[in-house]
């Protein structure tokens, strides 16, 4: 079983894990071991609340795949299980993101002083540059 979050925990047959060979620095090493690892989970898989699940799906943006799948990758080191556990950390990342309901917006008025002083700079800048203008 894996925590994601408070009251959150999902086993380990919900998750994929593929090791593919990684890019970048590592010379004879990168070539020959499969160290990047690729996590798929699928979002229907997740024990979230519907409105969660899909704020999930809109924090996920394109690692979400047409199926309906998450696709996460890992490949900053050069050991397979280290990339593993970065890997399952960014899911807990991204699931504790979604957890969180946005605050409602209220629409609010702005203060008599803020419109006066947008004004009064207004009137200042129009003034600048009429005085700027050629006299007719």
């Amino acid at each position: 079983m894996i925590r994601l979050g408070p009251n959150i925990e999902i086993g380990d047959e919900v998750l994929t894990f593929t090791q593919v060979a990684g890019g970048g620095p590592g010379g004879q090493h990168a070539n020959k071991t499969a160290s990047r690892v690729d996590l798929r989970v699928a979002l229907a898989a997740l024990p979230l609340h519907p409105e969660a699940a899909a704020r999930l799906a809109a924090l996920a943006g394109d690692r979400l795949t047409s199926e309906g799948d998450l696709l996460l990758s890992c490949d900053e080191t050069r050991s397979a299980r280290q990339n593993r556990a970065l890997v399952v950390d960014r899911l807990r990342e991204l699931v504790l993101a979604a957890l969180v309901r946005p605050k409602p917006r209220r629409r609010t008025r702005p203060s008599r002083g803020s419109v006066e002083r947008r004004l009064e700079s207004k009137r200042q800048r129009g003034d600048r540059l009429r005085d700027r203008r050629a006299d007719d």
